[in-house]
């Protein structure tokens, strides 16, 4: 029987409706589900905090779990979640408790947080007053485990959670070193965030007597496909997700191994001007990258598309510039082993297998939000997200989904401090469809249908940075 809300435990099912207008969806500062009583004071049992299966921890009591302390006390690192984030979001405080950091066992040892030098790194925390809730997150990109500590867990500590993240498995430009074959660096993502779901689940139960009432897993970019996968692989350890951009694996495309290296051969055309301009914006559109984008593509080359598109082929297709590793920077269009000049479709069959290890389905087997920026030129909507709302529905997975395209939303949002007049933070609407999930989950309250979120008019920057209707 395909899973449906009313598959999900009687006790969710049976609260009381979350006081949320739903037809018109906002975000609101209201408690989280009702907090079960938490056993003893302030951080109980201590010396009781422990993570199984980590072959190092170490636990320490806070007086504030969220960066308007962990910051001071060293109990996070913003270099992790540096430039994600809009300068006006508002940070919580007011969360004492436990925080566990520690470490798997692994091989690799990219991750230099703690001077540990050990990848699989964790963190866990534990807050005095528990909502009954768990929400567990992947890092973006190829950061550590700190990443969405500004973004996810100011927030859902504020309102209750227990929250955990993992830095997953590899981290740095050259994850790709890891494991033995072509796709094993990726894979380890998920295996690594199944991992530590089952350790937390664990820990909060030996922390407060009782297992979570409820498991959410949550991401943006790279985190935001761990959600979609762990959705579809390991529905039973989660009662739902938000997704926020994931990124887009299926053997058949696309992929950003499609549309970057179009990039990559046509933006100089288009940024040189004269005769062949006109025609490298018209390709430039077409593989993807929206017009109204054009102002975000200097910034995407110099930074984003050809660091990105080498790294993830490397992984993926380490045969294609040889002994070479992750390729020759910026190198022009007929250059040997030139990224720019990568053609996925003509690539021998291993490295679409190398593809497939990690690749999507869109058979989600619990409730699923999506949201993805109309202005993302990282990873285009209509080859990414658009695209993987359409696999929800041909699966007959398409009751458990709800996908909202943020018009104005771009793949990071300390861009739109640069850019106020044009772009809008996720941060908020990534809140307020959390809350969505909280009710969809409560109390079976469905939220709006999917659609495109209108970029308000004449809104300063502080409430963008803090509001978002669905």
């Amino acid at each position: 029987m395909r899973p449906t809300v009313r598959s999900l435990p009687r006790s969710w099912r049976r609260r009381a409706p979350v006081a949320l207008a739903l037809a018109a969806l906002t975000l609101i500062q209201a408690p989280a589900m009702s907090a079960p009583s938490t056993p003893g004071g302030h951080c109980a049992r201590l010396t009781e905090a422990r993570v199984p299966g980590a072959r190092h921890q170490q636990a320490a009591c806070l007086d504030e779990l969220t960066t308007a302390g962990t910051i001071a006390s060293g109990h996070t690192d913003p270099a992790d979640w540096a430039g994600l984030t809009p300068k006006n979001l508002a940070v919580p405080s007011g969360v004492p408790g436990i925080q566990i950091d520690g470490y798997f066992p692994d091989t690799s040892t990219t991750n230099t947080n703690h001077g540990w030098g050990h990848d699989a790194q964790f963190v866990v925390r534990l807050p005095d007053r528990w909502n009954g809730g768990l929400v567990v997150a992947g890092t973006p990109g190829n950061r550590e485990q700190y990443a969405n500590d500004r973004a996810v867990a100011d927030w859902v500590l504020s309102r209750g959670y227990a929250y955990a993240a993992t830095d997953k498995g590899n981290t740095g430009l050259a994850f790709y070193r890891d494991g033995k074959t072509p796709g094993d660096a990726v894979a380890e993502w998920n295996d690594r965030l199944t991992q530590l779901t089952r350790a937390a689940r664990a820990t909060v139960a030996r922390r407060y007597d009782r297992p979570p009432s409820h498991t959410l897993v949550t991401g943006m970019s790279n985190g935001g496909y761990l959600v979609r996968w762990q959705l579809e692989n390991h529905p039973e350890l989660y009662d739902g997700g938000v997704d926020w951009e994931g990124t887009l694996w299926r053997s058949d495309g696309p992929t950003l191994l499609d549309f970057l290296p179009e990039a990559l051969r046509t933006y100089p055309v288009y940024a040189a001007g004269g005769e062949g301009a006109g025609e490298a914006r018209q390709a430039l559109h077409a593989a993807g990258f929206p017009a109204g984008s054009e102002f975000l593509w200097p910034y995407h080359h110099k930074v984003y598309w050809d660091l990105t598109q080498r790294v993830y082929r490397e992984e993926l297709d380490p045969g294609f510039d040889g002994p070479t590793e992750a390729g020759t920077p910026f190198c022009a269009t007929g250059t040997p082993a030139c990224d720019a000049d990568y053609d996925y479709a003509s690539r021998p069959a291993e490295v679409r297998r190398a593809v497939k290890k990690i690749g999507l389905t869109g058979r989600i087997g619990k409730p699923l939000i999506t949201l993805h920026g109309t202005l993302d030129v990282l990873l285009p909507i209509s080859q990414d997200s658009d695209v993987y709302a359409r696999m929800v529905r041909r699966t007959g997975r398409g009751p458990l989904h709800r996908y909202y395209r943020i018009e104005g939303g771009t793949h990071t949002d300390a861009l739109a401090d640069t850019y106020p007049d044009r772009l809008r933070p996720l941060t908020p609407c990534h809140r307020t469809a959390f809350t969505a999930l909280e009710a969809w989950l409560e109390s079976g309250q469905r939220p709006p249908a999917s659609r495109t979120v209108a970029l308000p008019a004449g809104t300063n920057p502080v409430t963008l940075a803090n509001s978002c209707s669905l």
